[in-house]
C-alpha cells in the first residue's frame, strides 16, 4: 500500500479486527519490517506512542508523567546532580537548558493532563505502583502526550477512559499540533478529532478526507459508483461475446470479431459490490417484565473493609484496599420495563460500584434493594473478558451454565454468535478480545434476561460489533443500564441519563451534546454547571424529554428496516450455502454421463439462486445506505 501524510494531519486508522491496523504502526515504530518498499520519514522527526506496559515504579505518578519528555528529564538529572555536587557551571548548563525546554512549568502542565485523564489532585504523588492497570494505561497515555513530538500514534486510546476523559482528550487532540495518527472504533471520537480517513481494507489502504461520517460517506458512493462500473462493463462483455459466437465462424466477419476479442479482453474486470453480511445478534425477549423490576431505596453503597469485590472496582484506589469505604449515599434508582438508562460520570465516581448493588453483588450499607421475585438480570463487568475460564471452549462455558441441554441445542445457539462448527470447540485463550467478548454476551443472552446491567461491554469490540449491540440493545424489550464511553451507542440506546459524582445519583437533563457542553463549561470555569447539571431548570427538562421521545420514535422508525436486514442475511448465508451444494453437485462427472434431467433441472435451480441472490444483495445496499 502507499500512503502520504501531511504535517498537522490528524488521521483515524479504521478496520475490521486482524486488518493491519497495529502492524501499520508497529512498521511505523520500526518494530516490524515491511515485505517490500520503504517508510520514509522527515529527518530527525520526533515519534510518541502509549507504552504497553507500566513497571510497577515507586515513582510519584506526576513524576512518572513528567518522564515522558526524555530531554526535559536528563537535563533535571543534570541540575541535580549539578546542585549535589555544588558544580555552578554545569547547574547553570542544566538550568539554561531546562528553560529553553519549558522545563519550569512541567510539573503544572503533567497536573493538567493528569486532571484532564480523570486523577484527582490528591494522587498526583501517589506512587505509581499503587494504581490499577486502567488507571497506569492512563498514566501512560499522560506521558506519551506529555513528550514533544511531531508524529503521535494512538492505539484504542479511549478504550480505558470514562466519558469525560474522553470529551477532554479530543479537545486536547484538536488543539494538538503535530501529526497524528490514531487507531479507534470510537465514531464519535473520529468525528471530534479526525481531518481524514485511512481505511485498511482486504491488503489496501485507501486514505479519505474528512472525518468518520464523511468516510461513510464517501465510502458508500464509492461502492455505488463501484457496482455501476460492474453492471455496465457485464452488459459491454455480453454484447461482444454475442458477436464473437455468432461471427466469429464467418469469413466476412472474421476481422470484426477478433477486434471485439481484442476489446473483450481489455475490459478492466471491474468486481461486484459484493453485500457483506456482518454479524448480527439478538437478546431473546423476557418471558416477565414486572413493574418495577428492581428498586434502591435512600441506600448507601460501597464497600466493607473485607469485601473481595473491590479489586476489580475502579471507584476504589488499589491504595485503598482493606479500608471500608462508602461510594454513594441516599441514592433513590427505580427501573421500569423498557427504561434504557446511560450512567454519566467520571471513573471512580462510583457507575461500577451503583451497578454492583444493583445486580445484587454488593450488599447496601444503609437503605433497601428491592427486586421484584421474577427479576433476572444480565450482567457484562469491565473484567468479565478477562474471567473466562483458560482452557475452555465456548461450549464448555456453555454447558457450565446449561447442564442436561442436549449439544445440538447448544451448537445450534452457539452457531448464531458465530461460533459455527469447530469454532465452538476452539480453546477460547487463542480468541481475540472481540471475540471473547462475543462468548461473554452469549452466555448472558442464554438467560434471557429482563434487566440489562452493562459496565462498559465496547472495549474489546470493533465499529461493526459495536453496530451489532447497538441494534441488539435498541431491540431489546427488557431494562437497559449502560456504562460507557462510547457515545455513539449511548445516543442508539439510552433515553435517560444519571450523573454519578460526588457521592451522588441525579438525572441529568439533556443529551450527550449537553453534557459535552456542560464538561467543557465546568473545566473552563464558565459558571456553566448550574445550568447544565441542573434538575429545576423546566425548559431543560422538557426539551430533555423531547429528545428522549425523538430518540424513541426513531428507533420503531428504524425497526421494520433493521428486521428486514436481519431476513436478507439470513436469506443471503443459506443461498450460499445452497449454491455450494449445487456446484458440487455440478462437479459430479457421473451427472453428464447418465443424461438424467436432473443436470437440466440443477442448472435451472442454480440460475434462480443467482438471481435471487442478486436482487437481494441490490435491497440490501439500497436498505443500509
Amino acid at each position: 500500500m502507499s500512503l502520504t501524510l501531511h504535517p498537522g494531519w490528524r488521521v483515524g486508522v479504521i478496520g475490521r479486527n486482524g486488518c493491519g491496523k497495529s502492524s501499520l504502526f508497529a512498521a511505523l515504530l520500526g518494530h516490524l519490517d515491511g515485505d517490500s518498499g520503504s517508510i520514509d520519514r522527515p529527518r530527525g522527526q520526533r515519534v510518541a506512542t502509549v507504552a504497553q506496559e507500566t513497571p510497577a515504579l515507586p515513582d510519584a505518578a506526576i513524576d512518572y508523567v513528567i518522564g515522558g519528555d526524555a530531554e526535559l528529564s536528563a537535563a533535571l538529572v543534570a541540575e541535580a546532580a549539578a546542585q549535589a555536587a555544588d558544580d555552578h557551571e554545569a547547574a547553570a548548563r542544566a538550568h539554561h537548558r531546562i528553560e529553553e525546554l519549558d522545563g519550569y512549568d512541567a510539573r503544572a502542565r503533567a497536573g493538567r493532563l493528569l486532571h484532564g485523564l480523570g486523577f484527582t489532585a490528591e494522587t498526583h504523588d501517589t506512587p505509581v505502583r499503587e494504581f490499577s492497570g486502567g488507571w497506569r494505561v492512563r498514566l501512560n497515555l499522560a506521558r506519551a502526550l506529555m513528550a514533544p513530538s511531531d508524529l503521535l500514534l494512538l492505539d484504542e486510546p479511549t478504550n480505558h477512559l470514562d466519558l469525560d476523559a474522553v470529551v477532554w482528550l479530543e479537545d486536547w487532540l484538536r488543539r494538538y499540533e503535530g501529526t497524528l495518527l490514531v487507531i479507534s472504533h470510537d465514531r464519535e471520537f473520529l468525528d471530534g478529532v479526525a481531518t481524514h480517513i485511512v481505511h485498511l481494507h482486504e491488503g489496501r489502504a485507501r486514505l479519505y478526507t474528512g472525518d468518520y461520517t464523511s468516510f461513510e460517506r464517501q465510502r458508500a458512493e464509492q461502492l455505488r459508483q463501484q457496482q455501476i462500473a460492474h453492471e455496465k462493463e457485464q452488459v459491454e462483455r455480453a454484447h461482444l461475446q454475442s458477436f464473437i459466437d455468432r461471427f466469429k465462424a464467418k469469413a466476412s466477419k472474421a476481422k470484426q470479431a477478433q477486434s471485439r476479442m481484442k476489446r473483450l479482453e481489455k475490459l478492466a474486470g471491474t468486481e461486484a459490490v459484493r453485500a457483506e453480511s456482518p454479524f448480527r445478534f439478538s437478546f431473546a425477549p423476557p418471558q416477565r417484565l414486572p413493574s418495577p423490576l428492581l428498586r434502591l431505596d435512600d441506600l448507601s453503597a460501597g464497600y466493607s473493609a473485607d469485601s473481595s469485590l473491590r479489586q476489580h472496582d475502579p471507584d476504589v484506589p488499589a491504595a485503598q484496599a482493606g479500608q471500608a469505604k462508602t461510594v454513594l449515599t441516599g441514592v433513590k434508582f427505580s427501573l421500569e420495563p423498557g427504561e434504557r438508562v446511560a450512567l454519566l460520570g467520571p471513573n471512580g465516581a462510583g457507575k461500577s460500584t451503583l451497578v454492583k448493588t444493583l445486580v445484587g453483588d454488593l450488599p447496601p450499607l444503609a437503605g433497601e434493594r428491592l427486586a421484584h421475585k421474577d427479576l433476572r438480570i444480565g450482567y457484562f463487568a469491565q473484567h468479565t473478558v478477562e474471567s473466562l475460564r483458560e482452557g475452555a471452549t465456548p461450549m464448555d462455558h456453555l454447558r457450565d451454565i446449561a447442564p442436561g441441554v442436549a449439544e445440538q441445542v447448544l451448537r445450534n445457539y452457539l452457531g448464531s454468535w458465530n461460533f459455527a462448527g469447530e469454532r465452538a470447540f476452539e480453546n477460547v485463550d487463542t480468541f481475540s478480545g472481540g471475540e471473547r467478548a462475543r462468548v461473554a454476551l452469549a452466555l448472558i443472552a442464554w438467560h434471557k434476561p429482563n434487566v440489562l446491567l452493562l459496565d462498559e461491554p465496547t472495549n474489546h469490540l470493533d465499529l461493526d460489533m459495536r453496530e451489532a449491540l447497538a441494534e441488539a440493545l435498541a431491540d431489546f424489550g427488557g431494562a437497559l443500564v449502560l456504562v460507557a464511553h462510547d457515545r455513539h451507542l449511548i445516543g442508539l440506546v439510552c433515553d435517560t441519563f444519571w450523573r454519578v459524582a460526588e457521592g451522588s445519583v441525579s438525572e441529568f437533563n439533556g443529551d450527550l451534546d449537553d453534557y459535552a457542553r456542560w464538561l467543557r463549561g465546568r473545566d473552563s470555569d464558565t459558571g456553566g454547571a448550574g445550568k447544565g447539571a441542573g434538575a429545576e431548570d423546566d425548559d431543560a427538562r422538557e426539551s430533555a424529554k423531547e429528545r428522549r421521545r425523538a430518540a424513541a420514535e426513531q428507533r420503531a422508525r428504524e425497526k421494520p428496516v433493521r428486521d428486514r436486514l436481519k431476513k436478507i442475511e439470513t436469506r443471503l448465508a443459506t443461498i450460499e450455502s445452497d449454491r455450494a451444494t449445487l456446484e458440487t453437485q455440478l462437479a459430479d462427472p457421473e451427472l453428464y454421463s447418465s443424461r438424467s434431467d436432473d443436470f437440466a433441472a440443477l442448472l435451472q435451480r442454480q440460475r434462480a439462486l443467482v438471481t435471487e441472490q442478486e436482487t437481494l444483495e441490490e435491497e440490501w445496499l439500497n436498505l443500509q445506505s
